[in-house]
């Protein structure tokens, strides 16, 4: 009897999704988020995005890509808290989430289980699958093994038009998280990462001696 009523109970259960959605900047993650959940929209689903609230750069209540289309969306510090501040009847209403600049989250593997494995949602993730050294950056690669599909995106070299993989930082600035655009970034193919990473490191090793033979002399100088 026992098994009949877990079965029972599991056949009820509503099967959830995760679709992640990855690559360098400027390669179109949020673009094709945007396809995914207008696609969804189109079917006649209830649907939300998120955004981190780390990411003030069109303001924090839409996402928007880098071509100017825009969505409404909720700004939060965290994902876990979201169905909450969306209230539950709401909440349990709601057929799909997307979740745009993934990587900003530190609860985003919880969330996926919960929200797909659990209360049946399809979840649609776009994120940074590595920083600017190409090392993993936040949660986004912790929920590869959760989704039912990967879509590796890829921009164009800004130096020689190829397939660009990666993101080379500008400026000289070493934290993980560094908010920015085209000033900041640029996407590259892997002969002008490589290259362009000798270049910054060259770069940054002049301006630290620089600094070092300046204190220097204003340290002499004060004497």
């Amino acid at each position: 009897m026992e098994t009949s009523s877990s079965a029972t109970s599991l056949s009820q259960l509503t099967s959830g999704e995760v679709h992640v959605i990855v690559g360098p900047m400027f390669a179109g993650k949020t673009t094709a988020l945007l396809r995914r959940i207008q696609c969804e929209t189109d079917k006649g689903r209830s649907v939300a995005v998120i955004k981190s609230n780390k990411d003030t750069r069109y303001g924090l209540d839409s996402i928007v890509t880098h071509d100017g289309a825009k969505l409404p969306c909720w700004a939060l510090p965290d994902l876990l808290s979201f169905s909450e501040k969306l209230g539950t009847e709401a909440y349990e209403k709601l057929d799909v989430i997307g979740i745009d600049e993934a990587q900003f989250f530190g609860d985003l593997y919880d969330f996926c289980c919960k929200a797909a494995d659990h209360d049946g949602k399809t979840v649609i993730v776009a994120g940074l699958d590595g920083d600017y050294l190409r090392k993993r950056f936040g949660s986004v690669l912790d929920i590869i093994p959760l989704a039912d599909t990967v879509t590796k995106l890829t921009a164009r070299c800004e130096l020689c038009g190829k397939r660009a993989f990666f993101t080379l930082r500008k400026t000289d600035d070493t934290q993980t998280e560094l908010i920015g655009g085209a000033d900041v970034y640029m996407p590259v193919c892997r002969r002008h990462y490589v290259s362009g990473q000798v270049v910054i490191e060259a770069t940054r090793s002049v301006l630290e001696k620089q600094k070092v033979l300046c204190d220097s002399y204003v340290e002499a100088t004060s004497c």
